[in-house]
């Protein structure tokens, strides 16, 4: 195997200041341009479709498009358009198909029967000469270059950036897109994490089973570090949000069972400290990812993220992390970063 610093996966994680500021130089008239159809058609809910990775950049959507935009956003079941054959009515929805490569059927599916009935459709794809964009009225390029690793990483990032570049463009806030405008510096100040991370990384080596935890905005960043935990490392990992964690799950805590926190400042930070204390008091062994202090001082390892970011585009910097703890907890199993067992880069799913 070669050099971690010379893998597909190190490389696309250490790409994504640059993917992010091609991203939203190039396709800021597009979310623009979706944005005046959204109004024009009076459009109040979205529903999105979506697989994996993109799947979790569609959690990020019902928070952004809810909190930020008034929108109400639901997820799409695949399965309906495609094996049993029943599509529920979108009435006047904005259709939104998130995919990295624009292939599974079962994607192309929901959006193809959105624009039978009528329903505005747009796309986020890394292939805007994909199936699924044929069936999209507005397409967003992600911009992130050949990805050649099989763990997304860069493209899940972009993803989340289309997305609060649409919400910035539905809001028109000058102070939202200087925001934005100033996240791929924040992704690349997070990227400083490696080192650190790196050496955390084999202390971990023989876990078999863990949690993450996030609420809020980074429900969908718990989402995603536990699937490229599990994709890398092959340790059983399940995603919770705080609340949902107290409600049974908590059960089944045991001296160093290791939880993962995800909680920047923002107004879950205080829920936060509070919800990692009551690990700490069952003598979980608690790993945060934070910028907070109080969830810091109150964690067995903190990973401290060098800088803070509002709340709303939190999940593009809390992602690094996760992203660099399943590489480097992957190599230090002396796995392949680039090629996971069992998995292909393209997963086509009816």
């Amino acid at each position: 195997m070669p050099p971690l610093t010379q893998t597909h996966l190190y490389r696309e994680i250490h790409e994504q200041p640059a993917v992010l500021r091609r991203l939203l130089d190039e396709e800021e008239a597009t979310a623009l341009a979706l944005a005046d159809l959204v109004r024009g058609r009076a459009i109040d809910h979205v529903v999105i479709a979506a697989r994996g990775t993109s799947d979790n950049a569609g959690r990020y959507a019902q928070y952004v498009l809810g909190a930020m935009n008034g929108l109400s956003v639901g997820l799409a079941a695949p399965s309906l358009f495609t094996l049993y054959q029943r599509p529920p009515r979108f009435g006047n929805a904005l259709v939104l198909g998130i995919s990295q490569s624009g292939q599974s059927p079962d994607i192309v599916a929901v959006l193809a029967e959105a624009r039978r009935q009528g329903a505005l459709t747009a796309v986020l794809t890394n292939r805007p000469d994909s199936p699924l964009a044929e069936q999209g009225d507005v397409v967003f390029n992600l911009c992130a270059g050949d990805e050649r690793a099989v763990a997304a990483t860069k493209t899940y990032t972009a993803e989340l950036a289309a997305v609060a570049l649409l919400s910035v463009a539905l809001s028109g806030a000058a102070e939202d897109r200087a925001a934005l405008w100033a996240m791929p510096d924040a992704v690349a100040a997070t990227l400083s994490m490696d080192e650190a991370i790196a050496a955390v990384a084999p202390r971990y080596r023989y876990m078999q089973r863990c949690v993450v935890i996030g609420r809020g905005y980074n429900y969908a960043t718990a989402f995603e570090t536990a699937l490229k935990l599990k994709e890398l490392t092959y340790t059983i990992v399940e995603p919770y949000s705080s609340a949902d964690f107290l409600h049974g799950p908590l059960a089944m805590l045991e001296p160093g069972f290791p939880v993962i926190v995800i909680a920047p400042s923002g107004v879950m930070a205080g829920e936060a400290v509070g919800f990692v204390r009551t690990l700490r008091e069952r003598q979980a062994e608690v790993i945060a990812i934070s910028d907070d202090a109080g969830v810091l001082a109150a964690a067995r390892v903190p990973l401290a993220l060098p800088s803070a970011a509002p709340e709303w585009l939190s999940p593009l910097t809390a992602i690094v992390p996760g992203q660099l703890l399943a590489l480097h907890l992957a190599h230090t199993r002396d796995f392949d970063v680039d090629a996971p067992r069992a998995i292909r880069k393209v997963t086509e799913t009816v």
